[in-house]
């Protein structure tokens, strides 16, 4: 969703924002404020924002770096730092619009990737832990490799038991909570699941975010956030505690492309994410032999047509692509599936 814009905030969170935006206020107040706001909320020791959950792996990794000094915070990058390694399954550094590892650099940290690609155990991170390991960083995102990777609860074991503060990046998670208790800085986007405007949040133990804050006199001051925008946050954070779970209503409606089984070639079925999260999508397999045009194919139509349409298509190399639910509205699922129909049919 990134490249279309992320989310459509409410219009009591732009409403929020205006008036933030048009008041003056100490930012630095408002940042304390705010960050125990949002700690109350989500039940953590303290909490900070950031203008996103990407610069929140850059400013959180900086904060474990330095650890709060401000000269080391300053000199960051000038001044060699040798406790400084960011330890990190082989199969999390990944590609999520940045890669990872571009942010743990930002950040003054160097990365240490451990395991395999399709293997990533406990004892991997264990045995890369030394007296230069800064951090453990863990990413939860459908964008990792799923299949034979420790659990974030497995991580905060190990980081437990050697005194190793733990990093968890859940940008993209609709569980504002559980991952407060499995960590010491959790990571989570401001746009995506709780639909506010651009922006991130951390959140956890207030001696690391104390270490954090100091970083926004340093590299964070290039990512500083805007008062309108923590307006807008505090309003969508606070509408988001009150949202309903909508995946049952979000299958229901998938089954509206369930016809385009009826093709010859085409197979339509409902998979839930990759990260286990409760988001459910409609999953378009095409048989390229049989239907004489190819899933990329169809991807690509669908997005350059009068009307754009926009797929998840990592999968289109393996013939498939996905349709999400969550920001459509209206008959916008019948335009999809008159429109895949025509592509594939010639009709």
């Amino acid at each position: 969703m990134s490249i279309l814009g992320v989310s459509a905030p409410t219009d009591t969170v732009m409403e929020a924002m205006k008036q933030g935006g048009q008041q003056y206020v100490e930012i630095a107040d408002l940042t304390n404020k705010a960050g125990d706001h949002i700690a109350r909320v989500l039940g953590s020791e303290s909490a900070v924002v950031v203008n996103s959950a990407s610069s929140g792996i850059a400013l959180s990794v900086a904060a474990m770096v330095t650890q709060g000094n401000k000269r080391k915070s300053e000199k960051l990058h000038q001044e060699p730092i040798q406790k400084n390694e960011i330890v990190m399954l082989k199969g999390h550094n990944v590609q999520y619009g940045a890669p990872v590892e571009t942010m743990v650099y930002l950040g003054g940290g160097k990365l240490l990737e451990v395991g395999y690609a399709n293997e990533g155990k406990k004892e991997h991170i264990e045995e890369a832990i030394n007296e230069r390991t800064a951090a453990i960083l863990y990413v939860k995102s459908h964008h990792c490799v799923q299949k034979n990777m420790i659990s974030a609860e497995e991580a905060y074991e190990v980081a437990q038991m050697y005194q190793i503060p733990l990093i968890i990046d859940a940008a993209a998670e609709e569980d504002l909570t559980s991952y407060i208790r499995i960590s010491d800085l959790v990571i989570f986007s401001g746009s995506k699941a709780i639909e506010g405007p651009t922006s991130g949040i951390v959140a956890g133990k207030k001696q690391y975010i104390d270490w954090l804050k100091v970083q926004l006199s340093g590299i964070g001051r290039s990512m500083k956030v805007g008062k309108e925008t923590t307006f807008g946050l505090l309003k969508a954070l606070d509408e988001y505690q009150m949202k309903t779970d909508k995946s049952d209503q979000e299958k229901q409606e998938l089954q509206q492309l369930a016809p385009l089984s009826k093709l010859n070639g085409v197979e339509m079925s409902i998979v839930q994410d990759e990260a286990g999260r409760l988001i459910y999508r409609g999953r378009i397999r095409i048989q390229e032999q049989v239907t004489g045009i190819s899933a990329a194919e169809v991807a690509e139509q669908l997005r350059t047509g009068d009307i754009a349409i926009y797929t998840r298509d990592y999968g289109v190399r393996q013939g498939y692509f996905d349709i999400d639910p969550r920001s459509l509205k209206e008959d916008d699922m019948n335009i999809i599936y008159s429109r895949i129909h025509q592509i594939i049919s010639g009709e």
